[in-house]
């Protein structure tokens, strides 16, 4: 067992990066502390014991209550839709304010999780609230640190799945500009790095990717979504319009409903933007990563099949399929 390194409080733990996030705090000898609205259950967390502070970001108190006695507060929580930025600010900007106030006050050091979005704040109002966030935690606390992972995917990830699905069905994959350059990271590395980020305090901002730092082209990962479930899929270049187009659909329908989307033209400027690479950014990332793009697939895949997310292959091999 190792050894205990004291109290880390979580935001978010319920989130899919914040419960691989406990279960490696937990078995890296960390007691985590976590702030939620009801007793979870979840079936990463069932042999180790997590402290529950209950309550919300909003909960006069619970930051506080979260923080005090914590070698470290990590704050993952964090919307990915809402109607309108001011909707995204209240927990992406003024949310971070206050884990990263309360941490301040009980001597704790802080590290916010925000996202490679917001190196890119004019694409759309979840990255313009994600760099105020950033901004708001380093005036609160200028010691914080920020990680900005890029896009993650792994077990328990459900955002990921419908490409697989997909992938298992259409003979057609659609891919943007073969000039983009997109960072990955599997959610036990970004975990991983957290934890070790938690050990070894260092401030300012860290990019996060996988093994490849200058990122992956749409091509590269539409294949590899194929070849796990083993497909050799066809691409197809989707033009930048429609791709754009069907972003203002969404608002529109989002607007009507009064129901908000991840994806609409925000997220269509976020997928169209050329360079989400780390090819320039500083090598700290605290530990390697493990997984490269297609280790990881197969990963998350084996996983979801375990579930029943996914089908069996029900050729005798992936090759047969590719050949």
């Amino acid at each position: 067992m190792p050894h205990d390194r004291g109290i880390v409080a979580v935001t978010g733990a319920t989130g899919f990066l914040g419960r691989h996030l406990v279960r490696a705090l937990a078995d890296d000898g960390w007691r985590p502390r976590v702030l939620v609205r009801r007793d979870p259950i979840h079936p990463l967390w069932r042999d180790i014991e997590v402290e529950i502070v209950v309550g919300d970001l909003n909960t006069p108190g619970a930051l506080d209550r979260l923080s005090q006695g914590a070698e470290v507060v990590i704050h993952v929580a964090g919307l990915i839709k809402a109607a309108s930025l001011a909707a995204f600010n209240l927990i992406n900007r003024d949310g971070a304010r206050a884990a990263a106030l309360a941490a301040k006050a009980a001597g704790a050091r802080f590290i916010l999780v925000s996202s490679l979005a917001a190196r890119e704040p004019q694409l759309s109002n979840y990255a313009a609230s994600k760099r105020a966030g950033e901004e708001a935690v380093l005036e609160a606390y200028p010691g914080a640190l920020i990680v900005r992972p890029p896009a993650i995917y792994g077990p328990g990830d459900t955002e990921t799945l419908g490409l697989f699905a997909m992938a298992a069905k259409s003979p057609l994959l659609p891919v943007l500009s073969p000039a983009t350059r997109i960072a990955m990271i599997h959610v036990e590395d970004a975990a991983a790095k957290l934890v070790a980020f938690s050990r070894t305090p260092v401030p300012g901002v860290v990019e996060l990717s996988d093994v490849r730092r200058d990122g992956y082209t749409w091509s590269e990962i539409m294949s590899a979504a194929g070849a796990v479930m083993g497909r050799s899929p066809r691409l197809f270049r989707l033009p930048d319009g429609v791709l754009l187009f069907a972003g203002t659909l969404a608002d529109a329908w989002s607007s009507a409903t009064k129901t908000p989307s991840v994806f609409g033209s925000g997220k269509a400027r976020e997928l169209l933007h050329r360079d989400w690479s780390l090819s320039s950014a500083p090598m700290s990332e605290g530990v390697p990563s493990r997984f490269d793009l297609t280790d990881g697939f197969a990963h998350t895949v084996g996983w979801y099949r375990k579930q029943g997310w996914l089908p069996e292959l029900s050729s005798p091999s992936s090759k047969t399929a590719e050949n």
